[in-house]
């Protein structure tokens, strides 16, 4: 059974960091693209960063780049969102997501989401 179970969430200060763990079970993160997404209250679900399986480039929303970054450790099976200069706009669940596709079939895993408020 597949489970992605994201951890690190919390409350931090505008301006305070945060590192946002996935680790994946029943499932190989190597050979996926990775992803974090958040969704806040009253909005559509967004990307935030992604990775790719097979390493190469990273990927950011425009309104995170320069303060997260993604990284993943396939000795771990885990992938990690590190959150720096967190702004009170950054408040949402974030979600792991991690997928392939092969012989044509695609594969589509998502965690169950971890809070994160940014608040003083």
């Amino acid at each position: 059974q597949v489970q992605l179970v994201e951890s690190g969430g919390g409350l931090v200060q505008p301006g305070g960091s945060l590192r946002l763990s996935c680790a994946a079970s029943g499932f190989i993160a190597s050979i996926h693209d990775m992803s974090w997404y958040r969704q806040a209250p009253g909005k559509e679900r967004e990307l935030v960063a992604a990775i790719p399986s097979a390493g190469g480039r990273t990927n950011y929303a425009d309104s995170v780049k320069g303060r997260f970054t993604i990284s993943r450790d396939n000795s771990k099976n885990t992938v990690y969102l590190q959150m720096n200069n967190v702004k009170p706009e950054d408040t949402a669940v974030y979600y792991c997501h991690g997928e392939r596709t092969s012989w044509g079939v695609r594969y589509d895993y998502w965690g169950q989401g971890t809070q994160v408020t940014v608040s003083s």
